[in-house]
This record gives structure tokens, C-alpha cells and sequence, in this order.
């Protein structure tokens, strides 16, 4: 596994992540893993060189970050590990919070850091923007944090250009640090972050650390029968057609592509993003979805590959994360009370 540095973050992390969404408990979504089912998982990541797992307090409702933290605690020193989780949504610490303010910033963190068993995280990200919280008033809280020793970096997640903008710029006026990393939506179906966000990021010296790198597992089964699979089939964001039609044409190059190099789609479209200078965050339930990151990390496409890949893309509509499988406006424009 070769390993580089987190843009300006003082992080060295392996060329591909372990998105941990899937370990905790079936009773938030059946699709997930318990503890027993994601510690073999998540050790033949940890074997293999991976080095960066993130996750997030809403995962499992928190079941995931206690998963992790004991997997880690059994397995790894705590400094060979770069460990990230992200905060917005209402926790089980503040059920009745959600959005970017100070009180949920500063309550998400503690409650993260006790499921996680740690004192710190190494990269602490906003899970999303949030237009009815001041922006001012989020990025002091962060920088607290920081202070405070609990969060080593802060990292911006599903953002559109100008919110990172404004963040960035708010920051650079107080002279905090801001934020050092985007986790964003991108993927050979999805690329709709190359017109700004991803320009400004490496321009700003951002590290850039895709979900979704698979999208969804559509790249995963390009050239198959099947174009569905259990998380799909009750995925809002797969629902709202944001990778295209099922034989959208880009699959048909994957496949092309991965036949001519004698290795599988998932490959491809993980290398493909390797090839871009970002650093994939992949889901796994198998133990083959850790096998072809680990092996996409080390595979080298041709500026031909990555042309052909590349040269079917159509426009897509924006991603937005849902707020929730039947909601996709702010809950708290609809029940202020609940949310204070």
C-alpha cells in the first residue's frame, strides 16, 4: 500500500480509505454489519495497509463509531491510525439538535470521542452545510476543538463551491487554520464537482476524500446483468438517478477497460480516482471490496485508459445527501420546535 500526505493536513494516509458506514447494526438499515460480521472486515483492511477509517456519529446512531474504536483499541496503536467521523445530524447525545451550531459541535465531539474510545480524532468534518447556522458561528466552534486538543484537523463534506468558499474565507479572516479536507460526491458516474469544487480544492491544497467512489456499486457491475443490490434498492441518493440510466455507456468502457487489463470494474473505477489525485473512501460488506481497493491502489491506467473512461460522461444533477429516506428538506424548517 503506498501511502501520501492529506493536502496540508500533517496526515499520511493510505491511497485508499475504509468507509465504516456499513459496520455497526442491521436495526438502522438492514444492509449493515454487526460487530462479529466487520471485524474480519476490518482487519484485513488494517492488514493490507489501509490506515484511515471513517465514520460518522449518525452511523448505526453511533454503533459504528463504537465498533470501530473497540476494532482499533484490540488491533493498532492509536498513532498508525488516522481515524475521521463526521458530525450534523441529531446524535444520541442531542436528539434534539441538529445543523452547525456551537452547542451541537461542541456536544457531537465528546460523545463521538467516548463511543470511539480516544482522545482525539485526527480529522473531525462537517457532515454537510447548513443555512441556518452562521457560518461564523461554525467555524469558531471547530477552531475550539482544534484548540481543545479533541480534533487534530477539521474536514468539510458535501459542500457546493462558494459554501467552501465562504467558510475558507471566514476563517482566513480570524487567522484559523479553516478547513483542510472535502469529502465530497465524485466518481466516474458523478463528476460534476470538476467544474469548481475540485479545482479549488487542489488549488487550495484541500485534501480530497470522495464517498460513494463506486457509486452506489453501479462501477462495480459494469457489464453484469444486475444493476441493483440491497443498499441500492432503498437509496435515495441511487433513486434519484444521479449515475444515469443502467447502460449508461460510461459502464460500457469500464468493462471494456477491465477486460483489456485482466482485472474487475471496481478496480478501474477506483484507479481511475487514484489517477485524479484524490483518495477514495471505499465501502465494504465482502472481503472482495477490500481486495479491489487494495489492488487499485497499485493499479496504473494510461493517459488512454483515462481518456476513454472519461469520454461518455453526460451532466448529472447536483448530489445532495437526503435528510432522511422520506425527507429531503431541513426537518427543522418544518418542526422548530423539536430542534433547539
Amino acid at each position: 500500500m503506498n501511502y501520501g500526505p492529506l493536502g496540508r493536513a500533517g496526515l499520511s494516509i493510505s491511497r485508499v480509505g475504509l468507509g465504516c458506514m456499513s459496520f455497526g447494526t442491521p436495526l438502522w438499515r438492514d444492509w449493515i454489519l454487526d460487530e462479529n460480521e466487520s471485524q474480519p472486515l476490518l482487519k484485513m483492511a488494517l492488514d493490507a495497509g489501509i490506515n484511515f477509517f471513517d465514520t460518522a456519529n449518525v452511523y448505526s446512531s453511533g454503533a459504528s463509531e463504537e465498533v470501530v474504536g473497540r476494532f482499533i483499541a484490540a488491533n493498532a496503536k492509536r498513532d498508525d491510525v488516522v481515524i475521521s467521523t463526521k458530525m450534523f445530524y441529531p446524535s444520541r447525545e442531542t436528539p434534539n439538535q441538529m445543523g452547525l451550531m456551537r452547542k451541537n459541535i461542541l456536544s457531537s465531539i465528546d460523545g463521538s470521542l467516548e463511543r470511539l474510545g480516544t482522545d482525539y480524532v485526527d480529522l473531525y468534518q462537517v457532515h454537510r452545510w447548513d443555512d441556518l447556522t452562521p457560518i461564523e458561528e461554525t467555524m469558531d466552534a471547530l477552531r475550539e476543538v482544534v484548540q481543545s486538543g479533541k480534533v487534530r484537523f477539521v474536514g468539510a463534506s458535501n459542500m457546493r463551491c462558494w459554501h467552501l468558499a465562504k467558510a475558507q474565507l471566514v476563517a482566513q479572516e480570524q487567522g484559523w487554520e479553516g478547513f483542510a479536507t472535502m469529502q465530497n460526491h465524485y466518481n466516474l458516474l458523478h463528476r460534476e464537482d470538476e467544474r469548481d469544487l475540485i479545482p479549488f480544492c487542489k488549488d487550495q491544497g484541500l485534501g480530497l476524500i470522495p464517498w460513494s467512489p463506486l457509486a452506489r456499486g453501479r462501477i462495480a457491475r459494469a457489464g453484469s446483468e444486475s444493476d441493483q443490490t440491497t443498499r441500492s434498492d432503498d437509496d435515495a441518493v441511487v433513486q434519484n438517478l444521479l449515475y444515469g440510466a443502467p447502460d449508461d455507456p460510461v459502464l460500457d468502457d469500464v468493462s471494456a477497460v477491465a477486460t483489456e487489463l485482466g482485472v474487475s470494474p471496481a478496480q478501474v473505477g477506483l484507479a481511475w480516482l487514484v489517477a485524479k489525485g484524490v483518495n477514495p473512501i471505499i465501502g465494504a460488506t465482502k472481503p472482495r471490496h477490500i481486495e479491489d481497493a487494495v489492488a487499485a491502489a497499485d493499479l496504473i491506467l494510461s493517459n488512454d485508459h483515462v481518456a476513454r473512461l472519461q469520454r461518455a460522461y453526460t451532466p448529472r444533477p447536483i448530489a445532495e445527501l437526503p435528510w432522511d429516506t422520506n425527507m429531503n428538506e431541513d426537518p427543522r424548517l418544518k418542526n422548530p420546535e423539536k430542534f433547539v
